[in-house]
């Protein structure tokens, strides 16, 4: 296959390009570079099939010869970076969606859309499958990403429906890896960066409020699955293994041998009090479930980190 995978040098995107490459696909890269980094692509530069296109997907793309998938997963993606470029968030929700649908549509190619657990907003359902509407405050400031993804995953439908383009909708939920920015705000990263760094571990409220997640490899496998069946969507792609903030904060302070406290904060405005999917749909149609338990996964991002801020010093 030729893919194109816009957001291709951020966190998620640059490990779906390597796996599609790893399995003999065509990748075309698209990214704007606002929170993507050429250093996720860095090991990729001159391999065979491998192109890269500085682009924003909000203005109209242009990709020469044959496309069989649109993988569109440009988005600013952490609560930090959205909360910082709230326009931006919404027009590559937007109209960057509609311009990645535009290119399938000329191509004749199936399309993905990366949504996510957000468009559930505080969950009143629990745990959530995919057929829970939500509980989203669209003119809070988290509703900037909320609803960009919501009105992503309509026009996608929209397309679908009226166009006959063959799509997917995988709403993802905590993914966490190597190749996380540092000071991208999601919660793993933050909780590494400050243990290996001494720094105090900050839980934002009481830390009873719980996340699921999902290993990068297993996110990404999940995600090959859906681009290779028939499956519209939405489906949750996600790690069902529940934790409270608290309890990844001890576990982080135990794996980094460190003497940091944990201190807390003020909870952000619609913070989510829960986050759990239910995968039975990806169990049942596409064979998917995650495999990385947590400890394993934090083993190995970790360990990246400590290598990166390594190099940094």
């Amino acid at each position: 296959m030729r893919v194109v995978v816009t957001g291709g040098a951020g966190f998620l995107g640059s490990h779906l390009c390597d796996r599609l490459l790893d399995r003999g696909d065509e990748v075309v890269a698209v990214d704007n570079l606002v929170t993507g980094s050429m250093a996720n692509l860095a090991h990729l530069d001159g391999s065979r099939g491998f192109s890269m296109l500085r682009h924003d997907v909000s203005q109209h793309i242009r990709v020469d010869g044959s496309v069989d998938a649109v993988l569109h997963f440009a988005s600013p993606a952490s609560p930090r970076d959205y909360l910082e470029l709230p326009i931006q968030t919404l027009k590559v929700g937007s109209l960057g969606t509609h311009n990645c649908l535009g290119l399938a549509k000329d191509k004749g190619a199936r399309f993905l859309l990366a949504s996510t657990s957000e468009v559930y907003g505080d969950p009143q359902v629990h745990p959530q499958a995919e057929d829970y509407w939500g509980h989203v405050n669209p003119v809070g400031p988290r509703g900037v990403y909320d609803e960009a993804k919501r009105f992503a995953e309509a026009l996608t439908m929209a397309y679908h429906r009226a166009h006959g383009i063959g799509v997917g909708i995988a709403r993802i939920f905590n993914t966490y890896g190597p190749r996380m920015r540092p000071s991208d705000g999601r919660v793993v990263s933050n909780f590494a960066v400050q243990a290996l760094t001494g720094r105090p571990l900050t839980v934002y409220g009481d830390g009873s409020q719980t996340r699921s997640f999902c290993y990068v490899d297993d996110e990404v496998t999940g995600l090959v699955a859906l681009l290779a069946s028939n499956l519209a969507g939405p489906v949750n792609i996600g790690n069902p293994e529940e934790h409270t903030v608290a309890e990844l904060a001890e576990l982080v302070i135990e794996m980094t041998g460190s003497q940091s406290a944990i201190i807390r904060e003020p909870l952000p405005v619609d913070d989510p009090a829960q986050r759990r999917p239910d995968i039975a749909l990806a169990r049942s149609v596409l064979g998917w479930e995650p495999t990385v338990a947590l400890a394993d996964g934090l083993a190995n991002t970790i360990g990246w980190f400590r290598r990166e801020l390594g190099r940094a010093r």
